[in-house]
């Protein structure tokens, strides 16, 4: 039978869609006739058209489906208009998933973020139990992904078959847009990142998010969620690492978050004023910034088996992919 993949044509969803080919699966991709299919672009994938913001056109996609991975979402910091992230994000994955159930779906693997998780105050690796609340969550789409994670919550104590996954920050091939971790890696390799801001990410290699996505299908227990992180690291060591896989030196400055705050303001006033899409600086991004992103992955771990390789491996298949892709000229 068929597997349906939504976000396809994205970042983490591409790495998903490959990881199913290469397990022998048949895979449909759920997509919107604008969408850039640069992604998938020679895979041996069956395409169908439609929106989530529009539940007639998910019937037909489902139709003898019996995997769903859902992993479509407006992944933008700042937008002129935050109700498009709450009408993809939460209203989509309830049309969705409603429709999935339809469609007597056995399984569906939803795509959440670590976005929605609690921070621990001392810097220690946050997981799935971290207490969190809505007024917790910065910026339109940390809370639209909150809700929605609730509303699938909601969901599966109605008797959907859904595994909830929690990726960290992925990097890797294929980022295309680039993600706002991505467009880090190029401006950092490019040496145009002279100063830094105390802040920690926990970075993935993406095609291991995409083998746990599948090893939480198979192995996954309803109701649950799983992390699906890497490494943690601060800013600082990974701006270091990157200026050594490329031959720079690393930025030694660093910036108090209050001195960028009024530079992200700025950016993001022109951004509305001119049109020029999201600001490389965003004032929700630097109120994020604020505090150490460090996960644990144990229970993955644990239960499903899930492994990352090294950090510096998925930095350095990043900085290949967007070299070759003309995103960064040659040191």
């Amino acid at each position: 039978m068929t597997v349906l993949v939504t976000g396809a044509t994205g970042f983490v969803g591409s790495a998903v869609t490959r990881a199913l080919l290469a397990s022998g699966e048949a895979v449909r991709v759920l997509l919107r006739r604008t969408s850039d299919q640069g992604n998938i672009a020679g895979l041996a994938v069956e395409r169908v058209f439609g929106d989530l913001r529009q539940p007639d056109t998910l019937t037909g996609a489902l139709d003898g489906c019996r995997i769903l991975y859902h992993v479509a979402a407006d992944y933008r910091l700042w937008t002129p208009r935050p109700d498009d992230l709450y009408e993809t994000n939460v209203a989509g994955t309830e049309n969705l998933i409603r429709a999935a159930i339809a469609a007597g779906v056995e399984r569906i693997v939803y795509t959440s973020s670590v976005a929605t998780l609690g921070i621990n105050a001392d810097g220690t690796p946050a997981d799935e139990e971290t207490p969190v609340r809505l007024d917790d969550m910065i910026g339109h789409y940390k809370r639209s992904k909150f809700l929605a994670e609730q509303a699938v919550r909601r969901m599966v104590a109605e008797g959907a078959p859904v595994v909830i996954v929690n990726p960290s920050t992925p990097v890797g091939p294929h980022d295309i847009k680039p993600t706002p971790t991505g467009r880090m890696i190029v401006e950092a390799a490019a040496g145009r990142m002279p100063a830094y801001v105390d802040t920690g990410l926990n970075l993935v290699h993406v095609d291991d998010v995409a083998t746990g996505h599948l090893l939480a299908c198979q192995h996954g227990a309803i109701g649950q969620r799983y992390v699906l992180g890497g490494q943690n690291m601060t800013l600082a060591d990974i701006l270091r690492a990157i200026a050594v896989m490329v031959g720079r030196r690393p930025p030694t400055i660093r910036l108090p978050h209050g001195l960028i705050l009024p530079f992200a303001m700025l950016a993001e006033g022109w951004a509305r004023l001119f049109g020029t899409g999201e600001p490389f600086a965003t004032v929700d991004g630097i109120r994020m910034a604020r505090k150490h992103m460090f996960f644990s992955s144990a229970k993955a771990e644990q239960t499903l088996g899930y492994t990352a390789r090294p950090v510096e491996d998925a930095l350095r298949d990043a900085i290949a992919w967007f070299r070759a892709n003309g995103n960064l000229t040659q040191p």
